[in-house]
């Protein structure tokens, strides 16, 4: 299972950040182990964020997303791509793993 998480900064000890579609980074795990951190593009700019990084996720064959907060658009768009939504915040994305 391909977990990702929305992070304020690039490593484990980072906070999950309190938005999916404008996070700065995305942390990507595949069992317990961290495989691909990357600069969300769409942390920035115009609307639409949420579903781009939902695609994007897709792409990368996710199968669950945690961030603090899911708006509705980001909530259709992992829908229709089958990826599951899990709402934690005011947690280190370290202490997030360790708990599932």
């Amino acid at each position: 299972m391909k977990i990702a998480i929305a992070a304020n900064g690039k490593d484990e000890e980072s906070e999950v950040s309190p938005v999916s579609g404008r996070t700065p980074y995305i942390l990507i795990f595949e069992g317990k182990k961290l495989i691909e951190v990357f600069k969300n593009p769409f942390a920035v700019g115009g609307g639409g964020a949420g579903i781009s990084v939902a695609h994007v996720l897709a792409e990368k064959g996710v199968n669950l997303y945690i961030a603090g907060k899911f708006g509705p658009n980001v909530v259709d768009a992992l829908k229709e791509n089958n990826i599951e939504m899990k709402v934690i915040y005011n947690k280190k994305v370290k202490e997030v793993m360790e708990e599932l």
